[in-house]
């Protein structure tokens, strides 16, 4: 596996287009504030998956390029109301084009835990709110406004800027990989930037790192199923099914896998010690260097109980595992005679499914609890595909996007090292990395732990000031990727 260094340092004179860049006028605060203006807009189709019907909202995209004069289409899937949209600037076709890629849907919400209407973009408090502010409509915001300022500019380009907006990354049959197995030359690129990487602010709001992701934790689950004896709710059973999956989950949200380090999972840990201080420097250069499995599980438990990005440095330095669908019961006076629980897993490039399914089974210590890896291949074929998951090379970091992304970063935020990193969650990225084209992510503004925390939660938010400097951001990388 090809890694980037811990800290990827910047040099301008090495990449070459700083001069440009640095020459480009600043992004005009009025082009900044339609960013905001645009989430706004965005919030306000409901594109929650399932069902996931995003035409409505590409449709109002097409008239945004459509004014603008960018060449584009709208694709249409056999799924009712579910659609993409490609937007295409074009340059002068001397270099193979770069695109950006933000998908439309988003999770279901839970209307009565929110604070403010979902779907109405309100701003509050300095922060757009809304399912999708963040993930990913805030990005979708980011990209299109520095697309629509960059063909503004006439800024001459060597290669064709492609935007885009697609459905079904949430859930779906339709995805990336439909559009890619149907429409692959709409989307051929030499690289794409999608979500991923986190931009860190520390507790002042100091922008400190900027992380941009160059593989995905690998997405797996887990069946528990147990037995009991159905009967009429007057007479509780003790060998209930409901009461024996009840104290295997209870278990289960007790306990803790050990810490799994890669190579990229090291270098990334050595890159946050470098601006720690005291005991969280001593503990991320454990995480960094030892092998001492007593000692890394001591220094992760500080890190994650003390940290700035508790929960994520949790998961990125370890396979995590999370109850989140419970099925029992089929009325209300009946014992269930069967229970159920899926359990999400997201697993560390190097692990299996069947690895954590092992620990598992010991943690609940209950062979009443049925125990099997989620997947309709057969073991056989399921085998060969994590297989294939976790020997996939990470994408490089010596590629033009790469460095343009470094460079604009440094420009936007002088105090901040840029990292490249593993995404803790899964993306739609393995459309273009399964056909070998260098695939990066960012969510391209920076936050504070709170805002990372309400992602597909209540209250989903981002900062005004964060899209403001996200599109200055993304506006740079494209003028130092696609400029002659």
């Amino acid at each position: 596996m090809k890694l980037g260094p811990p800290i990827l340092s910047v040099c301008l004179a090495v990449f070459g287009v700083a001069n440009l860049i640095g020459s480009t006028s600043p992004l005009a605060a009025q082009e900044s504030d339609k960013t905001v203006e645009l989430l706004q807009q965005l919030l306000r189709f409901d594109t929650s998956n399932p069902p996931g019907r995003t035409l409505e909202e590409v449709t109002y995209l097409k008239k945004v390029f459509d004014d603008a004069g960018i060449d584009n289409e709208i694709i249409k899937t056999p799924k009712d109301g579910v659609a993409h949209f490609i937007a295409r600037l074009k340059g002068d076709g001397s270099k193979k084009p770069v695109l950006l890629a933000a998908h439309s849907d988003v999770v279901p919400v839970e209307r009565h835990t929110w604070s403010v209407d979902p779907f109405a973009g309100e701003i509050k408090d300095g922060y757009v709110l809304g399912r999708g502010a963040m993930d990913f409509k805030g990005g979708q915001a980011v990209f299109v406004q520095a697309l629509l300022q960059l063909k503004k500019s006439g800024v001459a380009l060597s290669r064709d800027v492609i935007f885009l907006a697609e459905a079904d990354e949430e859930a779906g049959d339709y995805g990336t990989d439909w559009l890619a197995k149907n429409h692959w030359d709409k989307i051929d690129a030499e690289f794409v930037l999608n979500e991923g990487g986190w931009i860190f602010q520390d507790k002042k709001g100091v922008t400190r790192q900027v992380n941009i992701t160059t593989r995905d934790k690998i997405y797996a689950g887990l069946r528990l199923k147990v037995t009991g004896t159905p009967t009429h709710s007057s007479r509780p059973q003790p060998d209930s099914a409901v009461g024996k999956l009840s104290r295997a989950l209870a278990k289960l949200s007790v306990w803790d896998t050990e810490p799994t380090l890669t190579g990229q999972t090291r270098a990334y840990f050595q890159a946050l010690a470098s601006s720690a201080t005291g005991q969280m420097k001593r503990d991320l250069e454990t995480l960094a260097s030892s092998s001492d499995a007593s000692a890394l599980k001591k220094a992760g438990k500080r890190v994650s109980a003390t940290g700035d990005y508790p929960l994520l440095w949790h998961a990125l330095m370890r396979n995590t595992v999370a109850t989140t669908i419970i099925k029992a019961g089929v009325k209300e006076n009946v014992i269930p005679g069967t229970a159920e629980a899926y359990v999400n897993v997201r697993l560390v490039p190097g692990s299996t499914p069947w690895d954590v399914r092992s620990q598992v089974e010991k943690a609940i210590a209950d062979p009443a609890i049925k125990i099997s890896v989620d997947t309709t291949l057969s073991e056989a074929d399921a085998k060969a595909y994590y297989k294939k998951r976790t020997e996939a090379q990470a994408s490089p970091t010596d590629t033009p996007l790469f460095k343009a992304l470094e460079t604009a970063g440094k420009k936007t935020w002088p105090e901040a090292t840029v990292v490249s990193a593993l995404f803790e969650a899964g993306t739609d990225a393995s459309a273009w990395r399964d056909r070998g084209i260098p695939t990066y992510g960012i969510y391209p503004y920076p936050l504070d732990n709170e805002t990372l925390e309400r992602m597909h939660g209540n209250d989903e938010r981002i900062a005004v000031k964060s899209l403001k400097e996200g599109t200055a951001f993304i506006y740079d990388t494209l003028v130092g990727v696609a400029a002659k």
